[in-house]
Protein backbone atom coordinates (compact mmCIF):
# COMPACT_ATOMS: atom_id res chain seq x y z
CA UNK A 1 0.00 0.00 0.00
CA UNK A 2 1.49 3.63 -0.98
CA UNK A 3 1.95 6.30 1.58
CA UNK A 4 0.86 9.58 0.37
CA UNK A 5 1.87 12.66 2.35
CA UNK A 6 -0.23 15.39 2.78
CA UNK A 7 0.56 18.69 4.80
CA UNK A 8 -0.65 19.25 8.22
CA UNK A 9 -3.52 20.84 7.13
CA UNK A 10 -4.41 18.27 4.52
CA UNK A 11 -4.22 15.42 6.96
CA UNK A 12 -6.27 17.28 9.05
CA UNK A 13 -9.27 17.79 6.47
CA UNK A 14 -8.88 14.51 5.60
CA UNK A 15 -9.43 12.82 9.22
CA UNK A 16 -12.03 14.74 9.50
CA UNK A 17 -13.41 13.78 6.66
CA UNK A 18 -12.91 9.86 7.41
CA UNK A 19 -15.08 10.61 10.98
CA UNK A 20 -18.05 12.56 8.44
CA UNK A 21 -18.06 9.43 6.29
CA UNK A 22 -17.62 7.21 8.88
CA UNK A 23 -20.27 8.81 10.94
CA UNK A 24 -22.68 8.80 8.06
CA UNK A 25 -22.27 6.66 5.07
CA UNK A 26 -24.46 9.19 2.96
CA UNK A 27 -22.42 11.71 4.37
CA UNK A 28 -19.59 14.26 2.64
CA UNK A 29 -16.70 16.10 2.71
CA UNK A 30 -15.92 18.53 0.20
CA UNK A 31 -12.60 19.89 1.41
CA UNK A 32 -11.04 16.29 1.97
CA UNK A 33 -11.46 15.04 -1.15
CA UNK A 34 -9.47 17.23 -4.24
CA UNK A 35 -6.25 17.42 -3.63
CA UNK A 36 -5.52 13.45 -2.02
CA UNK A 37 -8.31 11.89 -4.20
CA UNK A 38 -6.40 13.24 -7.64
CA UNK A 39 -3.42 11.48 -5.89
CA UNK A 40 -4.97 7.95 -5.21
CA UNK A 41 -5.29 5.70 -8.14
CA UNK A 42 -8.42 3.27 -8.04
CA UNK A 43 -8.28 0.89 -4.86
CA UNK A 44 -6.08 2.74 -3.19
CA UNK A 45 -6.71 4.42 -0.08
CA UNK A 46 -6.85 8.83 0.16
CA UNK A 47 -6.02 8.05 4.06
CA UNK A 48 -5.49 5.52 6.23
CA UNK A 49 -5.46 6.87 9.47
CA UNK A 50 -4.43 4.81 12.78
CA UNK A 51 -4.68 5.20 16.87
CA UNK A 52 -7.59 7.19 16.62
CA UNK A 53 -7.37 8.12 20.29
CA UNK A 54 -8.08 11.58 22.06
CA UNK A 55 -10.90 13.54 22.61
CA UNK A 56 -14.45 12.16 22.39
CA UNK A 57 -18.14 10.88 21.16
CA UNK A 58 -20.66 12.66 22.84
CA UNK A 59 -24.65 12.02 22.71
CA UNK A 60 -27.06 14.28 23.11
CA UNK A 61 -29.71 12.88 24.47
CA UNK A 62 -33.42 13.18 23.58
CA UNK A 63 -36.58 13.89 25.21
CA UNK A 64 -38.35 11.73 24.05
CA UNK A 65 -36.04 9.35 25.16
CA UNK A 66 -35.83 10.11 28.33
CA UNK A 67 -39.65 10.72 28.86
CA UNK A 68 -39.66 6.81 27.38
CA UNK A 69 -37.25 5.53 29.77
CA UNK A 70 -39.03 7.32 32.76
CA UNK A 71 -42.36 5.91 31.56
CA UNK A 72 -40.91 2.35 31.70
CA UNK A 73 -39.36 3.17 35.48
CA UNK A 74 -35.75 2.79 33.94
CA UNK A 75 -32.88 5.01 35.52
CA UNK A 76 -30.08 5.82 33.35
CA UNK A 77 -26.21 5.62 34.25
CA UNK A 78 -22.65 5.82 33.32
CA UNK A 79 -20.32 2.84 33.35
CA UNK A 80 -16.54 3.68 33.22
CA UNK A 81 -15.04 7.05 31.87
CA UNK A 82 -18.30 7.83 30.48
CA UNK A 83 -19.93 11.06 31.91
CA UNK A 84 -23.15 12.21 31.60
CA UNK A 85 -24.15 16.16 32.13
CA UNK A 86 -26.84 18.13 31.28
CA UNK A 87 -28.56 15.41 29.18
CA UNK A 88 -25.44 15.04 27.31
CA UNK A 89 -23.16 11.60 27.65
CA UNK A 90 -19.85 11.45 26.63
CA UNK A 91 -17.29 9.03 25.95
CA UNK A 92 -13.29 8.89 25.14
CA UNK A 93 -12.26 7.79 22.04
CA UNK A 94 -9.71 5.12 23.10
CA UNK A 95 -8.30 4.00 19.86
CA UNK A 96 -8.99 2.17 16.31
CA UNK A 97 -8.62 3.33 12.59
CA UNK A 98 -10.55 4.70 9.91
CA UNK A 99 -9.85 4.44 5.80
CA UNK A 100 -11.23 6.81 3.52
CA UNK A 101 -11.34 6.01 -0.40
CA UNK A 102 -12.34 7.96 -3.12
CA UNK A 103 -16.35 7.89 -3.59
CA UNK A 104 -16.80 5.24 -6.21
CA UNK A 105 -13.48 3.35 -6.33
CA UNK A 106 -15.33 0.74 -4.16
CA UNK A 107 -18.36 0.02 -2.02
CA UNK A 108 -17.94 0.47 1.04
CA UNK A 109 -15.57 3.63 0.62
CA UNK A 110 -14.79 4.18 3.89
CA UNK A 111 -14.05 1.76 6.66
CA UNK A 112 -13.78 2.42 10.33
CA UNK A 113 -13.16 0.94 13.94
CA UNK A 114 -14.07 3.42 16.20
CA UNK A 115 -12.97 2.52 19.68
CA UNK A 116 -14.76 3.78 23.65
CA UNK A 117 -13.35 1.16 25.46
CA UNK A 118 -13.89 1.41 29.02
CA UNK A 119 -17.04 3.08 29.00
CA UNK A 120 -20.71 3.13 28.59
CA UNK A 121 -24.30 3.55 29.69
CA UNK A 122 -26.40 1.83 31.68
CA UNK A 123 -29.96 1.03 32.90
CA UNK A 124 -31.80 -0.02 35.48
CA UNK A 125 -35.16 -0.70 37.12
CA UNK A 126 -33.83 -1.27 40.57
CA UNK A 127 -33.54 -5.26 40.08
CA UNK A 128 -32.06 -5.81 36.73
CA UNK A 129 -29.21 -3.35 35.64
CA UNK A 130 -28.12 -3.82 32.26
CA UNK A 131 -24.68 -2.30 30.65
CA UNK A 132 -23.65 -1.31 27.13
CA UNK A 133 -20.29 -0.56 27.09
CA UNK A 134 -16.75 -0.61 25.01
CA UNK A 135 -18.94 0.81 21.88
CA UNK A 136 -16.96 0.67 18.38
CA UNK A 137 -18.01 2.52 15.32
CA UNK A 138 -18.05 1.02 12.34
CA UNK A 139 -18.56 3.28 9.09
CA UNK A 140 -19.40 0.40 6.15
CA UNK A 141 -22.49 -0.63 7.91
CA UNK A 142 -23.41 2.81 9.81
CA UNK A 143 -23.85 1.11 12.70
CA UNK A 144 -22.44 1.48 16.79
CA UNK A 145 -21.92 -1.81 18.29
CA UNK A 146 -21.20 -2.77 21.99
CA UNK A 147 -20.91 -5.00 24.49
CA UNK A 148 -24.18 -6.06 26.78
CA UNK A 149 -24.13 -7.47 30.14
CA UNK A 150 -27.12 -7.72 32.76
CA UNK A 151 -26.42 -7.73 36.64
CA UNK A 152 -22.60 -7.81 35.64
CA UNK A 153 -22.87 -11.12 33.71
CA UNK A 154 -22.10 -10.68 29.60
CA UNK A 155 -25.07 -11.05 27.29
CA UNK A 156 -23.26 -10.49 23.98
CA UNK A 157 -20.25 -8.61 22.50
CA UNK A 158 -19.85 -7.02 19.70
CA UNK A 159 -23.81 -7.06 19.38
CA UNK A 160 -25.88 -4.02 16.87
CA UNK A 161 -26.88 -1.35 18.99
CA UNK A 162 -27.54 1.83 17.45
CA UNK A 163 -27.87 2.93 14.06
CA UNK A 164 -26.23 6.27 12.54
CA UNK A 165 -28.06 8.16 10.30
CA UNK A 166 -25.86 11.29 8.68
CA UNK A 167 -28.74 12.77 6.81
CA UNK A 168 -29.14 15.37 9.59
CA UNK A 169 -25.29 16.10 10.19
CA UNK A 170 -24.53 19.53 10.15
CA UNK A 171 -21.21 21.33 7.88
CA UNK A 172 -17.71 20.35 9.32
CA UNK A 173 -16.01 22.62 11.97
CA UNK A 174 -12.48 22.37 11.87
CA UNK A 175 -10.84 24.57 14.22
CA UNK A 176 -6.74 24.17 13.74
CA UNK A 177 -5.78 26.91 16.34
CA UNK A 178 -7.74 24.06 19.30
CA UNK A 179 -6.24 21.25 16.97
CA UNK A 180 -9.71 19.68 16.64
CA UNK A 181 -12.90 18.87 14.51
CA UNK A 182 -16.23 18.93 15.61
CA UNK A 183 -19.26 17.03 14.06
CA UNK A 184 -22.42 17.40 15.15
CA UNK A 185 -25.69 16.01 13.81
CA UNK A 186 -25.62 12.47 13.18
CA UNK A 187 -28.87 11.05 14.59
CA UNK A 188 -28.59 7.52 16.85
CA UNK A 189 -31.46 5.32 17.35
CA UNK A 190 -32.03 1.93 18.58
CA UNK A 191 -31.55 -1.28 16.49
CA UNK A 192 -34.20 -4.04 16.74
CA UNK A 193 -31.74 -6.28 18.39
CA UNK A 194 -31.08 -3.79 20.92
CA UNK A 195 -35.22 -2.57 21.10
CA UNK A 196 -36.04 -6.31 21.55
CA UNK A 197 -33.37 -7.04 24.07
CA UNK A 198 -34.35 -4.15 26.40
CA UNK A 199 -38.05 -5.10 26.11
CA UNK A 200 -37.41 -8.79 26.97
CA UNK A 201 -35.29 -7.70 29.99
CA UNK A 202 -37.44 -5.13 30.99
CA UNK A 203 -40.89 -7.42 30.08
CA UNK A 204 -42.16 -4.40 27.73
CA UNK A 205 -43.03 -3.57 24.35
CA UNK A 206 -42.22 0.36 24.36
CA UNK A 207 -38.61 0.38 22.84
CA UNK A 208 -38.66 0.15 19.05
CA UNK A 209 -36.49 -0.30 15.94
CA UNK A 210 -35.40 3.63 14.77
CA UNK A 211 -36.84 4.81 18.49
CA UNK A 212 -34.46 8.15 18.78
CA UNK A 213 -31.77 7.89 21.53
CA UNK A 214 -29.86 11.61 20.18
CA UNK A 215 -27.75 12.90 18.55
CA UNK A 216 -24.16 12.81 17.73
CA UNK A 217 -21.26 14.93 18.68
CA UNK A 218 -17.80 14.07 17.69
CA UNK A 219 -14.87 16.21 18.99
CA UNK A 220 -11.39 14.66 17.27
CA UNK A 221 -8.09 15.44 18.04
CA UNK A 222 -6.55 16.05 14.69
CA UNK A 223 -2.42 15.85 15.08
Amino acid sequence: MRTHVLTRSATALAIAGTLVLGLAACGEDDKAEPTAATAATAGEPVAALTNLTGKMTEVVVDPGFLEGLTSLKLTPGVVGTAKLKDGTLSFPITGGSATYYTPGSRTPYVESAIAHDGSGISLTDGKTKVELTNFLVDAGTSMLTGDVSANGKSVVKGAPLFFLDGRTLEPLQVNEAKNQAVLYGTTVSLTAAAADLLNATYKTDALTEFFKVGIARITLKLA
